[in-house]
């Protein structure tokens, strides 16, 4: 007859988790634990290969031990959510290898593990039992062995009751006796005070057990021992109760149904893809044909619109309890292309619309804007302004999966609905590029089709919405959701419904200015060049600057020299052609991006910019916008700054009012770091860039020279990014050891910092991620890497996430706050940009006085910091007088 295998899961699991690195998949899951899991199974199916198995699991924290020991297990330490959140994959698992878990109410592993073992006794079948608990050795038996797991992973140490008598002197239900009198700390047993185990053995070896212990207390030598055994005497009784495995669970399966019969290779190879196994998909050797890559096609019940479709979901619409899931597809990326289908679902129905049946149902309208009805979405800015753009209102949105999974997986940066579906087994969503086709021009297919993938993206849904749910609140980011993203998404939203009006003949005009002013520059480095040639062709480049004119040779690449930025930089000091040529590139830019291009996305009917703000894209938090991207207009250089000059309040005589946070990176580094000097600094409102020269220096006040404070200034910003001397040198123009000393003795100054980053970096290995303030979470993967230059980047980004996070963090609770003030307010005055850490407001001249202290006041307290958040601002008729 076969072997009969128990493996304790939620000991194997801790053990698995405890003593591999926190590792994840790209989507940020964490695998560490099932990988360690499923490496123990793996090495159990090959060597002891089973006729039956089965994976017990801990049902719940109370047992019927509490009855007796409240305190039971009471000092343990909440299970992890990294960890937690792998239980589930750990089922996953095993249902994909066939093999039975089980819990019950009130029972712990333990209990199930030794009813099966007591079973299998009586039908004399050999039983191996996994496990990483010391307690399961009153179970061995001549026909049971306890495999104990050892230090690693597949390493383990069977017992039978000779190696427990060979290592302890004692028989296997003695060990019962060992826990009642030493306790067991780990399950918060009491034991006996003062009595360890070697105490304890020795006891056991002269008594055998706690009962003959305590009858022979008069015998016992040591005073403290025995005044120890009599107090307790009671608490040793109970101990070993609690200690003692129940063996008579009511179980409602026999052995038989245990039999293994092996793994479901499609199952198996979904999984390990999905968790990127890819060592375990080899060693399997799983078939990767092509049933496995074939799409789980779920069956739908799709309703087209008819009048009896209408009056069906007419019904469902007025139950204004039940959520439903909206997706609205268009022909395109853009909020204003053409409307392809909208397709609504709930647990078992959906149904397809056209924008045509929209315009005639006025029951479904109603619903839109009944802020009661809840609504779950993919991106709920984008859905809002789909059907603005259609003159459509849309309230009530309560869930949005794609910043629901963005939060969960803040690098993968706006994934397709396709692609969280895959995260979460659902296969059945046929990808857009696959459906559509590649390219900008999409292929229509007939109506059937179109009406089934736009169905189904409501269907994923309202299914997949539950599960990114309840990963947040595993995660502590469901409050970031609900209070900070999906509020954030309906203050974009009507940010990016009014647009920001610009002054197209001014625009025009600089276009003409920068044109002259490029003429006159090609015309200048023709006769620095002595010939005339294409600027903009890096070959012919080249050729003038490396062989015509002779200049150091910094960079060669497979077609020729390199000139690009970074070298030209470094030949600056060589030739004064070279100063021409940057200027001449940064118009270049300038005239093609923001001149050309924000005359081409000017609005014909608004005569405004509606720039896209883009919510989930970046890895920190940070808002990016896109069509144009208003964030990078180059300020350092005049002529960029001058582009401001187009952006203006859209009626007369409003003003346009900057508000921007000073150094808000700096404040969140002295906050997180508690760093002493920092704190002061900001708390008197000194000038942080002269206070770091005077501290670092050692100089007074009075004594800071501005090549100090430039210094000063580039390590307060590069130590935030984590620099490096060398970065440092380059920055500073001074060799690396200077930048080292430098960096030195900042260090030494603010202890804080460097603790914090010290600690940052530690935490980071071990949990592989880093939360900001409001516990939004950056994955690194890297973070452990033997890759030296992976594992760098992985550090630095850990020391700046949590400051450049937090500090997006805030800005988006002040854009919230304010958005409210000003709508209780009923103000006229409207929040128009967020660029980087600054707000821009067109203001009704009414208004002025109190949008600034609202703006202010609001601003500044939107985050409680243990140093006070500073707010410059300026108002002008245009961007570029409100800087």
């Amino acid at each position: 007859m076969g072997k009969l295998v128990l493996i304790d899961g939620n000991s194997i699991a801790n053990r698995a988790f405890y003593a591999l690195p926190l590792l994840s998949n790209r989507q940020g899951i964490y695998t560490n634990a099932v990988y360690g899991f499923t490496q123990i199974l793996l090495k159990i199916l090959d060597e002891i290969k089973p006729e039956y198995i089965l994976v017990a699991f801990d049902a719940g924290k109370v047992t019927f031990r509490h009855a007796d020991f409240k305190e039971y297990k009471g000092k343990r330490l909440q299970t992890p959510s990294e960890l937690s959140g792998q239980f589930p994959m750990l089922r996953e698992l095993l249902e994909a290898f066939q093999i039975t878990y089980f819990e019950l109410n009130g029972y712990e592993a333990d209990d199930i593990i030794g009813t099966l073992t007591k079973t299998a006794e009586t039908e004399n079948l050999d039983t191996i039992v996994v496990t990483g608990d010391k307690d399961m050795l009153q179970l061995a038996s001549d026909h049971v062995s306890i495999y104990l797991t050892r230090k690693g992973i597949t390493e383990v140490e069977a017992y039978g009751p000779k190696q427990i008598k060979d290592k302890y002197q004692l028989t296997p239900k003695q060990i019962i006796d060992l826990k009642g009198l030493m306790g067991d700390t780990s399950d918060n047993i009491p034991g006996v005070p003062g009595i360890g185990e070697k105490t304890a053995l020795k006891l056991l070896h002269q008594y055998g057990s706690v009962e003959e212990v305590l009858a022979h207390i008069d015998e016992i030598s040591g005073k403290k021992i025995k005044e120890n055994l009599s107090i307790y005497r009671e608490q040793a009784i109970l101990s070993k109760q609690l200690a003692t495995i129940f063996r008579d669970v009511p179980l409602q399966f026999s052995i038989e149904q245990l039999t293994y019969h092996g793994f479901d290779q499609e199952k198996v190879y979904e999984l390990f893809s999905k968790w990127e196994f890819h060592s375990l998909i080899e060693r399997l050797e799983i078939d990767k044909g092509e049933n496995i890559h074939q799409d789980q096609i779920l069956q739908l019940k799709i309703n087209s619109f008819t009048d009896e479709s209408k009056q069906i979901w007419n019904t469902i619409l007025n139950q204004g309890d039940q959520p439903l899931a909206l997706h609205v597809e268009t022909n395109g990326e853009n909020s204003t292309d053409k409307i392809l289908g909208i397709s609504l679902s709930n647990d078992t129905e959906q149904l397809f619309l056209s924008i045509e049946n929209v315009m005639d149902w006025p029951e479904f309208q109603n619903w839109l804007k009944n802020p009661d009805a809840a609504k779950w979405v993919y991106d709920a800015k984008r859905t809002e302004m789909v059907f603005f753009w259609n003159h459509i209102q849309i309230e009530g949105i309560q869930f949005d999966l794609l910043l629901g999974s963005y939060l969960l997986n803040p690098s993968d940066g706006a994934v397709f609905l396709s692609d969280i579906a895959k995260q979460y087994n659902y296969m059945g969503l046929q990808s857009d590029e696959g459906f559509y086709g590649k390219g900008a021009k999409r292929e229509i297919p007939e109506q059937n089709l179109l009406m089934e993938h736009i169905s189904r993206k409501a269907h994923v849904i309202y299914h997949l919405k539950p599960f990114i749910e309840n990963k947040l609140i595993e995660n502590q980011l469901s409050e970031l959701l609900y209070a900070v993203e999906l509020p954030l998404s309906r203050v974009l939203a009507k940010m990016e419904k009014i647009g920001v009006k610009v002054d197209e003949e001014r625009l025009k005009l600089m276009g003409v200015e920068i044109e002259q002013t490029l003429k006159k520059l090609t015309e200048e480095i023709y006769e620095l060049a002595g010939v005339e040639f294409n600027i903009n062709s890096p070959k012919q480049l080249g050729e003038i600057l490396f062989d015509k004119l002779q200049l150091p040779i910094m960079k060669k690449t497979k077609t020729g020299y390199s000139t690009s930025a970074d070298v030209l930089e470094k030949l600056e000091p060589y030739h004064p052609i070279i100063g021409q040529i940057l200027h001449y590139r940064q118009l270049g830019k300038l005239y093609s991006t923001y001149i050309e291009g924000l005359l081409k996305v000017i609005h014909p009917k608004t005569k405004r910019i509606h720039t896209t703000f883009n919510q989930a894209i970046t890895a920190t938090g940070r808002l990016s916008s896109t069509e144009p991207n208003l964030q990078n207009i180059p300020i350092r250089l005049e002529e960029g700054r001058k582009i401001r000059q187009a952006f203006i309040p859209s009626e007369p005589d409003w003003l346009i009012l900057a508000a921007d946070y000073s150094q808000i990176e700096l404040r969140v580094l002295a906050h997180i770091s508690n760093d002493e000097k920092l704190i002061e600094a900001f708390q008197k409102d000194m000038d942080i860039h002269t206070k770091t020269a005077i501290d670092v220096f050692r100089v007074n006040e009075d004594e800071v020279t501005s090549l100090m404070r430039r210094q000063a200034k580039a390590v307060n910003f590069g130590i935030v990014y984590g620099i490096s001397d060398y970065g440092l040198s380059q920055n500073l123009n001074i060799s690396r050891k200077e930048a080292g000393e430098f960096i030195d003795r900042y260090f030494a100054v603010f202890h804080g910092v460097k603790q914090y980053m010290k600690d940052i970096v530690e935490r980071a290995k071990k949990e592989g991620y880093v939360s900001t303030l409001l516990h939004r979470r950056r994955y690194l993967p890297d973070i452990n890497s033997s890759n030296f230059n992976l594992r760098s980047f992985a550090e630095r980004t850990a020391m700046n996430t949590p400051i450049q996070g937090t500090a997006a963090d805030i800005i988006k609770l002040a854009m919230i706050q304010v958005a409210e003030q000003m709508e209780q307010k009923h103000l006229r005055s409207r929040l128009l940009l967020q660029v980087h850490d600054e707000l821009i407001f067109e203001v009704h001249p009414d208004e002025i006085d109190e949008m600034k202290v609202l703006v202010k006041d609001t601003m500044e307290h939107a985050l409680d910091l243990n140093v006070p958040l500073k707010v410059d601002m300026n108002i002008g008729k245009t961007w570029y007088e409100a800087k």
